[in-house]
């Protein structure tokens, strides 16, 4: 989600809630401590140098239950957030204190902001020596196949 997006949809809201990948709710007394914009200037596997760019959030709770963000308060702090850092519509990512930090993209469902699991990955798979759609694919009519000689009810298995 752009940060545009964001603020169109707090415009619709009066409560903001975010939920975490499992389904749990982050708790509703959160705060947003940070908005910034990250860059990260690197190089991948394969040698190619690379510069990304998001927005970033950071959610925050503590035992402060008097004090709920509310929508129009989110969009002031990213309104400022715009026109002190010149942040340009970017990508947001969220980051979350579980275990430790996480990172998470943001999508938005059912009046919710979802967090959504971020994954490593190769960006140079092919100079890495891994072909494109790498994925075996496999017929379910064979998996049938390799299963059932293992498990037929003579085979001693169970």
């Amino acid at each position: 989600m752009r940060l545009s997006e964001i603020k169109k949809h707090l415009q619709n809201l009066t409560t903001i809630a975010f939920e975490l990948p499992d389904g749990s709710l982050v708790p509703s007394h959160f705060h947003v401590t940070e908005v910034g914009k990250i860059s990260k200037h690197f190089i991948d596997c394969g040698g190619t140098v690379r510069n990304e760019e998001v927005i970033n959030f950071q959610l925050w709770n503590k035992d402060d239950y008097n004090h709920r963000l509310h929508p129009e308060k989110l969009i002031h702090i990213i309104e400022l957030s715009e026109k002190v850092l010149g942040l340009e519509d970017l990508e947001i990512e969220v980051e979350y204190q579980g275990n430790t930090i996480g990172k998470y993209g943001l999508d938005f469902k059912a009046g919710n902001f979802l967090l959504i699991n971020k994954a490593t990955a190769c960006l140079a798979e092919e100079k890495c020596g891994f072909p494109p759609n790498s994925k075996t694919k496999v017929k379910l009519s064979d998996i049938h196949k390799q299963t059932s000689s293992c498990c037929t009810p003579d085979s001693g298995c169970c």
